[in-house]
């Protein structure tokens, strides 16, 4: 496809065919488009020589960079968006539905659930996110690649995650979003974001400017933040479906647990529904409503349709490394959960008090080279929320993890300290007893340990079941 044809502000005289797209240099072809783009760690710009020597025909960047005449030289001031289209019309295909979600916590469950409800209805559907891979949101041309890729194989709907990194660095700019959902906002992710404002309008990009015209917002009526955003998708004259207890569309009017879960009275369309929804711990329920939601969306008013989706709730199933109970313990409960943020670690905490019989043990750590102000918050909220509290390490990176540990151990009274991830692991299992409900938390799904600058193998869930002397 010619370069004019893929970006609509290209007005030079040499039109060139692209053969392909890549914003790492060492990956340019012959006949390729480079976006030389500028970075935290790596100017882009710097590479510029190398991608032409390697066969580049057109350079996508910023303003006031000069080239030799005969290539093609496409500037923008935000040319990370510029490229997120280019990509988009270049690869050409997407699933015919699209939905994203956003929001600090919940974002993988919800995805997945929505990914369960199409495919109970006999649709063949896919999500993206977290599980898929290392990032959350793939870079633009790799993210436009896959989704072109789901289209060809015959994928009608697709659920994807939407992170404040991928919408700010405009990673999702070309994705036609016909709904878009938000779960939550709470202490995160501040070590690139200068504060929670900044934060929130990082998740607002994706209502303000992917979200389609007249497509739905699904959001959740709780969540302060909730009527400045219906305020910017209504009025781009997009439709608002709100869900949660103060919802007037999707309303959670109680939730009750239950030996298998949680009997759930929800009200849609002002229609009474009870349900037996085999999940743990209520921000559980809200990330299925939300779910709920955008199915919906495709057609809000099909009152049938509706229904038929509702009733899929009671067969959803959990999310690998979300409240994932792992069988075997002989006298208590364990289970394995991703929370990493402190409103995700106060959530499940309170999720599962209603399941302990006895004590509620935590095992918990923080990540080095990361937010280092919600340490002791975390410490706090896991030592007032459980009987016992065990502060471990938690992908150290290059922070030397004791320093990690003293931060959290300071607010957490009464806390037990072990360095070492598996050592810990080990002694919580063993010390669960009768009754007991143990949650090893931080980490849920991830394969490896960052300590210093390697990747070690770990797996919390086979670490737990080394414990019990089950195999893996």
């Amino acid at each position: 496809m010619h370069l004019t044809k893929l970006a609509e502000t290209y007005a030079g005289d040499f039109d060139p065919e692209i053969k392909g797209l890549t914003q790492d240099s060492r990956k340019v072809r012959e006949g390729w488009l480079f976006a030389a783009l500028p970075g935290a760690k790596r100017d882009g710009r710097q590479y510029i020589d190398e991608a032409l020597n390697l066969g580049a025909v057109a350079i996508l960047t910023t303003p006031n960079i000069k080239l030799e005449e005969k290539i093609a030289l496409v500037t923008d001031e935000n040319p990370r968006r510029q490229l997120a289209k280019i990509a988009a019309a270049f690869y050409k295909s997407q699933p015919e539905i699209t939905v994203a979600v956003t929001g600090t916590n919940g974002k993988t469950s919800t995805v997945h659930f929505a990914q369960q409800l199409w495919q109970a209805m006999g649709l063949k559907a896919a999500s993206m996110g977290t599980l898929s891979g290392p990032l959350t949101t793939l870079d633009p041309v790799s993210l436009h690649e896959k989704l072109a890729d789901l289209a060809a194989s015959g994928v009608t709907h697709l659920a994807m995650e939407a992170s404040s990194h991928g919408l700010h660095q405009n990673r999702l700019d070309g994705v036609k979003a016909s709904a878009a959902g938000f779960t939550n906002l709470s202490h995160d992710h501040l070590d690139y974001h200068k504060d929670m404002e900044d934060y929130l309008i990082a998740k607002a990009h994706l209502f303000a400017e992917i979200l389609q015209e007249g497509g739905v917002a699904v959001l959740n009526a709780d969540a302060p933040e909730f009527d400045g955003l219906a305020e910017r998708v209504t009025d781009r004259e997009c439709r608002v479906l709100s869900y949660g207890h103060k919802s007037s569309d999707i309303v959670l009017k109680s939730v009750t647990p239950t030996e298998r879960g949680q009997k759930v009275e929800i009200n849609v369309d002002e229609k009474p529904y009870t349900l037996d929804i085999p999940l743990v711990g209520e921000f559980q329920i809200m990330n299925a409503l939300c779910a709920l939601g955008l199915v919906m969306a495709e057609d809000p008013d099909d009152q049938t349709r509706t229904a038929e989706i509702i009733n899929h709730l009671e067969n959803l199933t959990g999310v690998p490394g979300r409240l994932e109970l792992v069988p075997g313990h002989p006298r208590g409960a364990v289970y394995v959960d991703y929370a990493h943020t402190p409103d995700a670690l106060e959530n499940i905490l309170k999720a599962l008090r209603p399941h302990t019989k006895e004590r509620l043990i935590c095992l918990i750590g923080c990540g080095g080279d990361r937010d280092a102000g919600k340490r002791p918050v975390m410490g706090r909220i896991a030592a007032e929320l459980s009987d016992l509290t065990i502060i471990t390490d938690d992908n150290p990176r290059s922070e030397n993890p004791a320093d990690i540990r003293a931060q959290m151990m300071n607010a957490a009274s009464g806390a037990k300290e072990i360095g070492g991830r598996r050592e810990a692991i080990t002694w919580a299992v063993e010390e669960t007893g009768n009754g007991d409900v143990l949650v090893i938390a931080g980490k849920g799904h991830e394969q490896g340990q960052t300590i210093g600058n390697k990747v070690e193998p770990f797996d919390d869930v086979k670490e737990a079941k080394k414990a019990m002397g089950l195999k893996t």
